[in-house]
């Protein structure tokens, strides 16, 4: 019983929690989704993340929702946030339905907010799926293959790489802080006094983490000046060099038929059954 406390402490470390989030930023090399190229991924996820607010078929978003999820499970998507994602959902329906009860609705409410949940969920699977199978020069080649600036491309990239950078050195200052600071001696009710006192840190670290960012990003700035950054941006060989990896393949087309044969069927099913019933 002991060992399996301290498996279950271990994993809800700080510590292991960054982990997990640096790999569902930085995705997975070895799942399905990121066998293709990250044009037709994007292609892919703009119609699941626009369509399902434009339908209202229970039948279609339920269809919908059950290749998201094989697809969420096979992208190796870390507990953790499907437990994050879980708990936004819960709480969403939640208040709203408490609001609807407090101002004289009923349960008849439940039924509508079900459906924009689904509707939600759908939406949020497929950006889980799809962004944690691609890392972020993929995404960011991408981004500029399909016409976007390169400041904007590179901006994607270069806030995926200072991401793990910034959780280490917020880390660091709290840690600097705890150090020179004195924590309460008595803990209060439930800890109050200690979540307080984490919390100020917490507040007072942010400060010193802005300034030490700007100071990184002037550094980063300067160094890609020197190299030529503005120049490989207006360049177009330079551009077509940076992108000469990408290569969409019969696999692509594949897939992209493959899902549109199934949404087609699914459509014509969902108003089949809206018919009969």
């Amino acid at each position: 019983m002991e060992a399996i406390k301290q498996s279950m402490l271990d994993k809800l470390s700080v510590e292991q929690i960054k982990i997990e989030l640096m790999r569902t930023a930085f995705g997975r090399q070895s799942t399905f989704l990121s066998r293709f190229d990250p044009r037709i991924l994007l292609v892919w996820y703009s119609f699941f993340a626009v369509a399902p607010w434009f339908i209202h078929n229970k039948v279609v978003l339920l269809g919908l929702l059950i290749p998201m999820l094989v697809l969420t499970l096979s992208s190796k998507v870390s507990p953790l946030v499907l437990i994050i994602m879980g708990i936004g959902l819960v709480s969403e329906i939640s208040y709203i339905l408490l609001g609807s009860l407090l101002f004289g609705g009923s349960l008849e409410a439940v039924w509508p907010l079900l459906t924009l949940t689904l509707k939600i969920l759908l939406i949020s699977l497929a950006s889980i799926a799809v962004f944690s199978s691609m890392d972020p020069e993929k995404l960011s080649d991408a981004l500029l293959s399909i016409g976007m600036p390169g400041q904007f491309s590179f901006g994607v990239s270069y806030g995926y790489r200072m991401l793990p950078i910034l959780i280490e050195e917020y880390h660091n200052l709290i840690h600097s802080f705890r150090l020179r600071g004195r924590a309460p001696a008595k803990k209060g009710f439930l800890r109050v006094n200690s979540l307080i006192y984490m919390a100020r840190i917490g507040v007072r670290a942010f400060y010193p983490l802005l300034l030490n960012t700007a100071k990184r990003t002037r550094t980063t700035v300067e160094a890609l000046e020197v190299r030529g950054f503005t120049y490989a941006l207006v360049s177009p060989e330079a551009k077509k060099l940076k992108l000469s990896h990408m290569k969409v393949q019969a696999l692509d087309f594949v897939f992209l038929g493959c899902s549109l044969i199934y949404v087609i069927a699914l459509f014509s099913l969902g108003h089949y059954l809206s018919f009969s019933f």
